[in-house]
């Protein structure tokens, strides 16, 4: 039995669980045919991690996380996780990386985006959405620039998943300013804790506007209610989707065979050759 931890948490939603762990078993397969000792299913609670007595530390040393047995184990931290010293695979967000996670993983590839509006090989961009009725419905820019309505969206109430999200929060303020705007050009701003919170949040008239990526906006098409009464009126820009990642301390010749793995996927949807 591998040691080792595997996660793809980040379009995990309950109704896809079983295309989820399809699309792991896909990538266990290969990755053990190239002497990879993938783990035969990924976690999705706290309590599925290998402890980690005196807790997680950096390379000096440093403590930087708690043991992953002293978690509530019913609940999955996405932080910890990627922190997790026998992390061979996980998805993480561009957000986190920046903010000081990419000093502590190492990135193994990039998915496609290729199936989604708004996606682009690598690149995917959020679409900006507000309740039925309150702006014309656009399509993603071909060109692949941000489409912000500005006089539309000026003194709304503004929701996003999580102050670390690329798509959420970072990719719209990056775009404001870029338009000589910034994020007060809302009236208010609260955190969903997700994007299909921020969608919820926003049907419901709690919120006016949010930005959803891609990915979790398909996602949202097929399994939410709440994107019903909702509808695009912007994007965001292209940028780096989520990237995939590993441990710090996994050795090179395993990220090597992981990366030539990921080529022989990369007529997948989900799947982009990197490296």
């Amino acid at each position: 039995m591998s040691e080792l931890v595997a996660a793809l948490p980040m379009y995990d939603w309950p109704e896809v669980r079983g295309e989820v762990d399809a699309q792991w078993a896909g990538l266990r397969d290969v990755f053990r045919q190239r002497g990879i000792d993938a783990p035969s299913t990924i976690v999705r609670r706290n309590g599925e991690l290998p402890a980690v007595p005196g807790g997680i530390r950096d390379a000096e040393g440093k403590l930087i996380a708690p043991d992953p047995a002293t978690l509530p184990p019913d609940k999955l931290d996405f932080h910890k996780l990627w922190l997790h010293p026998a992390l061979l695979f996980a998805q993480t967000c561009w957000g986190p990386m920046e903010l000081g996670l990419s000093r502590h993983v190492q990135v193994v590839g990039q998915p496609s985006y290729d199936a989604y509006e708004g996606g682009q090989g690598e690149l995917y961009s959020s679409a900006l959405v507000m309740r039925t009725g309150e702006g014309p419905e656009v399509r993603s820019p071909a060109d692949g620039r941000a489409l912000l309505p500005l006089d539309l969206i000026r003194g709304k109430r503004f929701t996003f998943n999580s102050l670390d999200s690329m798509s959420g929060i970072i990719a719209p303020t990056r775009d404001l300013e870029a338009a000589g705007e910034s994020l007060d050009i809302f009236s208010s701003r609260n955190e969903s804790g997700g994007h299909r919170g921020s969608i919820v949040t926003v049907a419901e008239g709690r919120a006016d506007i949010a930005a959803i990526d891609c990915e979790s906006w398909a996602l949202a098409q097929r399994f939410e209610p709440a994107a019903r009464k909702v509808v695009i009126v912007g994007w965001t820009a292209r940028r780096k989707g989520l990237p995939f990642i590993t441990a710090r301390t996994t050795p090179e010749k395993t990220i090597k065979a992981m990366r030539e793995a990921l080529v022989g996927l990369a007529e997948q949807p989900r799947i982009q050759r990197v490296g």
